[in-house]
């Protein structure tokens, strides 16, 4: 196992499973009929991954993610286990490394399609609204203010590449890209989720203001729910209290990394800049602090 000098978790090695596939911040080992994710603490923006990572972050995603399923027990998901005295016996030596932020889920077959869906103006969207009067392709009202709530909540998928950056597509490029029945029950899917995650993030005084979700097919043509879901790296969470519209609300997400570096003089290409310890502390703050506010829980 590789971890830093502030002992974020980086990279995972498991000798007795074959080399897993290193996302931007999941390991994942083929355990022959289901799969074993581990959430490491890297941490990555706008497609690059950070050399260094943050303390537990891996921890939160894991701890989040099985809360949401719970929450929204409705959608279908794809989790077996995440309780390592449960694994199999060939992990258990690695228990300290793998507890809390490991899951071992079911195989499916992912549909390559990032499942974003908005429901404030902002990031992106505000981007594209303020130079075409559209949001991910939808024609909307002429005058919307920044972080704005949109009068309805939109599905505005991109494309989910492998290597380098994702790309929006519109409702019906999707369509064109998946089928047309495949792209209306993936939003159908995604926007009923994000009605019922907001309305539970308002509860606890926070704003839902967009999400990305990712979904597989079973072996029956089944579509269930994949990876993580509601989490600071997948959301954007604004605080009730701090929100004032017609500005960019401090965020319990990773967009306060985004914001540092995009102060710097870098052009978003790799090697990625490391993280000052301040900004490190930062955001291993505002993860738990998501953390704690929407589930209750602690690590």
């Amino acid at each position: 196992m590789k971890y830093d000098s502030n002992g974020a978790l980086l990279e995972t090695d498991i000798p007795e499973l074959p080399r897993p596939h290193r996302g931007k911040v999941r390991d994942v080992y083929d355990l022959g009929d289901s799969l074993l994710f581990v959430a490491t603490d890297r941490i990555s923006a706008f497609d690059c991954v950070m050399p260094n990572g943050i303390p537990d972050k891996g921890r939160v995603l894991t701890a989040m993610s099985l809360f949401w399923f719970d929450y929204i027990s409705w959608a279908q998901n794809h989790l077996l286990c995440s309780e390592v005295s449960d694994f199999p016996k060939m992990l258990r030596k690695y228990d300290k490394d793998l507890e809390g932020r490991s899951m071992i889920v079911r195989k499916v077959k992912p549909i390559p399609m990032e499942c974003i869906v908005r429901g404030y103006l902002t990031g992106s969207a505000w981007k594209e609204y303020k130079r075409y009067g559209t949001v991910g392709g939808y024609e909307v009202r002429e005058d919307y203010r920044l972080s704005e709530k949109l009068d309805k909540a939109l599905f505005t998928p991109s494309t989910k590449a492998e290597e380098g950056h994702d790309e929006n597509v519109t409702f019906e490029e999707a369509c064109e890209l998946i089928g047309e029945e495949k792209a209306e029950c993936l939003s159908d899917f995604s926007l009923r989720i994000y009605k019922d995650a907001a309305q539970h993030a308002e509860r606890c005084g926070i704003i839902l203001a967009d999400t990305k979700f990712e979904f597989g097919e079973l072996e029956d043509g089944e579509i269930i729910l994949i990876d993580e879901v509601l989490t600071p790296d997948s959301s954007r969470f604004w605080p009730k209290a701090d929100y004032v519209l017609g500005s960019n609300p401090p965020s319990l997400d990773k967009q306060f990394v985004r914001d540092y570096l995009e102060s710097l003089d870098w052009d978003k290409m790799p090697p990625a800049p490391a993280l000052p310890q301040d900004v490190v502390e930062k955001t291993r703050e505002k993860y738990l602090g998501a953390l704690r506010a929407l589930s209750g829980r602690s690590l």
